[in-house]
C-alpha cells in the first residue's frame, strides 16, 4: 500500500483538472495511481459477488422451517369467511387462468423475504387491470373474505405477507407504463411496475425516478407508494408525498377512485391521494400511479470515505451541505460492524482503510467541471481538518455501483447472519447513533451483532440486531426498550419501512391517542368490514 501523502495531494488537483477539461467519464474515474494516496483503495480489490437486488434470491421459496406467524406472535384470526370451491369458481370467472392454488406456488408469497413471518393463504389472484381488481374486491366484500394486497413482497415489517389465510392479491401482472410526458417528466403507470424497470424506462428518456431503493430490482411502485418508501434519494428529491401527483385506487367495496391527475397544482378540496400514500393497503388497493420524475443528471460522482468517529461523521455532513449545496444527492453512513458483515457474507472488500465509520456521498448535477470543482474543494477541507482519514472516488458507472453496493447490500448481509431484529427509526442527528452503543452494552453476548447505518441526511437510523435464531428473551430485552428510548427523544418508531404486522402495536410511541382514534375512524369509513390487509398497521388494542 502506498504511503499517505501530505494534505492537498496532487492527485486531487489532477482529478479536478481532468473533469474541468471535459475528460470522459471513464478517463475521469482514476487520474494517476491505481490507489489515490491518502484517499483511495486498490482497484480490483472488490469481491466478485453480483449486485443482487433485495429479495431476488435470498428467501428460498421452499421454507417450511419458518414458523407460522400465529404460532410466533399473539394474534387471533378475525371472523372472516373461508374460501370455498364456489368462491374459487367465481374468482376464476373474473381472472381466468390466474387463480393460483398450487401449494408450491404459494410458498414464496406466503413468506416474507426476511423469513420472519409466514402465512397460510390457499389462494393467490393475479389481475391485469383495475376493473379486475374492482370485481375481485366487490366479490370479497360481499363474501366477507379478507384480502392481502402484495407487490414485490420486499417489505421489512410483514406488511405484504398474509397472517392467516387471506387471499393474496398480487399486482405483478399490472406492469404497464400508461404514459410519459417528456417535457414535464410526469410518468403514469400501473402499480405492479418494478421500480428498476421504471428507472430504466425514464432514464432512456432523459429522466430518473425520484426514489431509489436497495430492493429496486424486485419492489413495485404501488408498494413503494403504499408504504411511502423513503430510500436513497430522499435527501435530494424528498418524500413520495411530494412527488406523487395522482393515484387510482380501488376501495374495499370495489369502487374505483380515479384521482390519477398529472397536474402539479390542484387546490380543489381534500388531497385524497395522501390518505393512501403510506396506508399499507389498509384503506384501498393502489392500481395506478402518476409521479413526477426529475431530469437525469449528466454528472454523477460518489465518494466513499472513512471517518474516525461519529462526531466526525456529523461534522462531515455539516461541511458537505455547506460546500456541495445543490449538487448533494445522498449522504449515507455505516459503522465498522456493517462493513465486517458485507465482507464476511457477500465477499465485498473495503476500498479504504479500516475505520470506525464510513460515509457515502453522492453528487449529481449538470456540469462535470462545476461539480468536480465543488467536490474537490470539499474533499480538501475534510482531509485537512481530519474529519476524513481515507477514501475513494468513483465517476464510472460500474465503480459507482460497486461503491453503492457496500451500502445497499447491508440488509442482505444481515439476513445471512441469522435472525434479524430490525428497527427503522427517526432520531435527532446528535443522538442518532447513541442507541447502538447503549444496546451493545445492554445485550452483551446474547446478540451476535448490533449494527447501525442509514440515511444520515434524513435523520434515519437502521438499527439491526442479529442472533443465531429467534429468541423471545432477546426480543424482551429489545422491546419496549428501543421504542421507549426513541419516544424519549421525540423520534419516530418507523422512519420509512412502515408498521406492517410487526410494528403495528408500537404506533402509540409516535402518535397521540387522538391520532390513533382518527385513524381507526378512517379505516372504518373506507373499509367497514376490515377486509383489506387485516392485522396490519393499526394497533390491536385501543
Amino acid at each position: 500500500m502506498p504511503p499517505l501523502v501530505p494534505r492537498w495531494p496532487a492527485w486531487l488537483f489532477c482529478w479536478r483538472a481532468a473533469c474541468i477539461q471535459g475528460a470522459s467519464v471513464r478517463q475521469r474515474m482514476w487520474v494517476g495511481p491505481s490507489r489515490i494516496p491518502g484517499l483511495g483503495g486498490p482497484r480490483g480489490a472488490w469481491g466478485t459477488s453480483p449486485l443482487a437486488p433485495r429479495g431476488s434470491c435470498l428467501a428460498s421459496s421452499r421454507a417450511p422451517e419458518v414458523t407460522l406467524t400465529p404460532e410466533r406472535y399473539p394474534v387471533r384470526r378475525l371472523p372472516f369467511s373461508v374460501v370455498s370451491e364456489d368462491d374459487l369458481a367465481a374468482l376464476e370467472q373474473v381472472v381466468p387462468g390466474r387463480v393460483i392454488t398450487d401449494p408450491e406456488d404459494l410458498e414464496a408469497p406466503n413468506l416474507d423475504w426476511l423469513r420472519t413471518v409466514r402465512g397460510s393463504s390457499k389462494v393467490l389472484l393475479r389481475p391485469r387491470t383495475t376493473q379486475e381488481v374492482a370485481h375481485i374486491l366487490r366479490y370479497c366484500h360481499e363474501r366477507n373474505l379478507a384480502v392481502n394486497p402484495q407487490g414485490g413482497n420486499t417489505g421489512m415489517v410483514g406488511g405484504s405477507t398474509p397472517v392467516f389465510d387471506e387471499i393474496i392479491l398480487s399486482t405483478a401482472l399490472m406492469n404497464q407504463v400508461l404514459s410519459f410526458h417528456d417535457v414535464s417528466g410526469v410518468l403514469v403507470c400501473q402499480a405492479g411496475c418494478v421500480l428498476e424497470a421504471l428507472s430504466q424506462y425514464v432514464e432512456e428518456r432523459g429522466f430518473i425516478m425520484p426514489l431509489d431503493l436497495g430492493a429496486k430490482g424486485s419492489c413495485h411502485i404501488g408498494g413503494n407508494v403504499a408504504t411511502n418508501a423513503g430510500g436513497l434519494r430522499f435527501l435530494r428529491y424528498g418524500s413520495l408525498r411530494g412527488t406523487v401527483l395522482g393515484l387510482e385506487v380501488v376501495l374495499a367495496d370495489g369502487a374505483v377512485l380515479n384521482c390519477l391527475t398529472s397536474l402539479r397544482k390542484d387546490n380543489t378540496g381534500y388531497d385524497l391521494k395522501q390518505l393512501f400514500i403510506g396506508s399499507e393497503g389498509t384503506l384501498g388497493v393502489i392500481t395506478a400511479v402518476s409521479i413526477l420524475c426529475p431530469p437525469k443528471p449528466s454528472a454523477v460522482n460518489v465518494a466513499f470515505l472513512g471517518c474516525p468517529g461519529f462526531a466526525e461523521v456529523l461534522q462531515t455532513f455539516r461541511t458537505c451541505r455547506a460546500m456541495l449545496g445543490e449538487i448533494l444527492s445522498a449522504f449515507e453512513f455505516m459503522d465498522a460492524e456493517c462493513m465486517k458483515l458485507v465482507r464476511l457474507h457477500l465477499g465485498l472488500s473495503c476500498p479504504v482503510q479500516e475505520s470506525p465509520f464510513y460515509v457515502l456521498i453522492e453528487t449529481a448535477g449538470s456540469g462535470p467541471g462545476h461539480d468536480a470543482e465543488k467536490l474537490g474543494c470539499f474533499l480538501e477541507q475534510v482531509l485537512d481538518s481530519g474529519l476524513v482519514t481515507d477514501g475513494t472516488l468513483g465517476s464510472d458507472e460500474r465503480r459507482i455501483k460497486m461503491l453503492w453496493a457496500l451500502r445497499e447490500r447491508i440488509t442482505e448481509a444481515l439476513s445471512r447472519d441469522g435472525y434479524v431484529y430490525k428497527y427503522d427509526l427517526s432520531l435527532p442527528l446528535d443522538r442518532l447513533y447513541d442507541l447502538v452503543g447503549d444496546l451493545r452494552a445492554r445485550l452483551g453476548p446474547s446478540a451476535k451483532h448490533v449494527v447501525g447505518y442509514g440515511h444520515l441526511g434524513d435523520g434515519n437510523l437502521h438499527l439491526n440486531v442479529t442472533a443465531e435464531t429467534f429468541s423471545a428473551s432477546l426480543l424482551g430485552a429489545l422491546e419496549p426498550y428501543v421504542y421507549e428510548w426513541t419516544a424519549g427523544q421525540r423520534g419516530s418508531v418507523s422512519a420509512e419501512h412502515g408498521l406492517g404486522f410487526k410494528k403495528k402495536d408500537v404506533l402509540g410511541y409516535s402518535k397521540p391517542p387522538e391520532a390513533l382514534q382518527l385513524m381507526r375512524q378512517l379505516k372504518a369509513l373506507l373499509d367497514p368490514k376490515g377486509i383489506l390487509n387485516p392485522y396490519k398497521m393499526l394497533p390491536t388494542h385501543a
